[in-house]
């Protein structure tokens, strides 16, 4: 099969039938109500778009220390469960398929949005401005977690998960990439950790591992992914010797027999295909990353199905595009995202870009 066709072609993943390899990737909208709630909005937001194989939805934090930025919704309460439930039943009805990310932002959070002093691994803080709801302020230096906290915050993924699956979600993705919790285990410069959580390579990715432990034994493999950003310096993380420190890792979760691991294109490309390599299951590959210069198009999703992708994320195309499969599928003209509508809050800009429209 060429890559061209593939990315029509189906797909098992788990107990799931991908009708096509197009995953709608998780992207922050900053649309909940009041302490963390689903609306009606995002029901219809996410059902317009579910002609996608899979979608990621937003990050969900797993517990308010856990919530980065203002506006984001949140799995950890029984009123945000049941919230979730309009937009799980919405991509449902429309025949889609849908994972929730779960996103603990540790250190890249503020006391104005959550009211508790941020958590990391280490009393490092991140670089640059973090959002509030009083607007931009520099990241605080968060307080490094005990030991005896940390398998806390590994299980609150796992919480989170068993929350997501009630809701009506088909599986979870873990965020563990672009600087947040996970991603600040893995680094070596926001980890400066000397327990059994930091250190050696071994040390830095046990925390990912524990994570995904708990949340295979909370909802099942079959309905766990990861999301990672190999060599991204999001926010101010560093990684030395990226192809140990992933390939480790990889091969920690290998056993776990994940649905999936989501690659954001950070690093070389030899480094992607040598992970590519070194993981056996599912490969989600998200071929541009955040902030990048452009958005992935058909010929990014062709050539990475020919480098060994299973499926392909796409970011920004699909905020402007909620029927992109289509678009992608027939070689239509693809609809420009106005970025002053990424956070604003609001309808406009979320639900009112349109499917394509035919000439008569």
């Amino acid at each position: 099969m060429s890559s061209r066709s593939a990315l029509f072609s189906r797909h098992r993943l788990g107990e799931l039938a991908l009708p096509n390899r197009v995953v709608m990737a998780p992207m922050t909208r900053a649309r909940a109500a009041d302490g963390g709630l689903a609306t009606p909005s995002m029901a219809g937001y996410y059902a317009q778009r579910a002609s996608a194989g899979l979608i990621v939805s937003e990050g969900v934090q797993p517990s308010l220390v856990g919530q980065s930025n203002p506006g984001t919704p949140g799995l950890h309460t029984r009123a945000q469960v049941a919230s979730w439930r309009q937009v799980t039943e919405a991509v449902h009805a429309n025949g889609g398929r849908i994972f929730a990310q779960i996103m603990h932002g540790g250190r890249v959070s503020h006391p104005d949005t959550t009211g508790s002093w941020p958590v990391g691994p280490s009393a490092v803080p991140a670089v640059g401005d973090v959002f509030t709801p009083n607007g931009p302020r520099p990241a605080p230096v968060p307080r490094a977690l005990e030991t005896a906290e940390v398998p806390e915050h590994a299980a609150s993924y796992a919480e989170a998960a068993r929350g997501a699956v009630e809701a009506g979600f088909d599986g979870v993705e873990l965020h563990g990439a672009n600087g947040y919790l996970i991603s600040q285990f893995l680094s070596s410069n926001a980890n400066l950790r000397t327990d059994r959580y930091g250190g050696s390579v071994a040390g830095r990715v046990r925390f990912a591992v524990e994570a995904a432990e708990a949340t295979v034994d909370a909802v099942g493999a079959a309905r766990t992914g990861i999301r990672l950003s190999p060599g991204s310096t999001t926010w101010g993380v560093a990684d030395e010797d990226v192809p140990r420190l992933y390939g480790t890792l990889l091969a920690e979760l290998a056993r776990l027999d994940l649905a999936y691991v989501h690659l954001v294109a950070t690093s070389e490309e030899e480094v992607l295909l040598g992970l590519r390599e070194s993981w056996p299951g599912t490969l989600i590959m998200n071929p541009v990353p955040p902030g990048g210069p452009k958005r992935t198009d058909r010929a990014d999703a062709d050539r990475w199905l020919g480098l060994g992708a299973d499926l392909i994320s796409f970011g920004r195309a699909f905020i402007a595009n909620p029927d992109l499969v289509e678009r992608l599928r027939a070689g239509l003209p693809l609809s420009p995202e106005d970025a002053r509508d990424f956070y604003q809050g609001g309808d406009a800009g979320y639900l009112t870009y349109s499917a394509y429209r035919y000439l008569d």
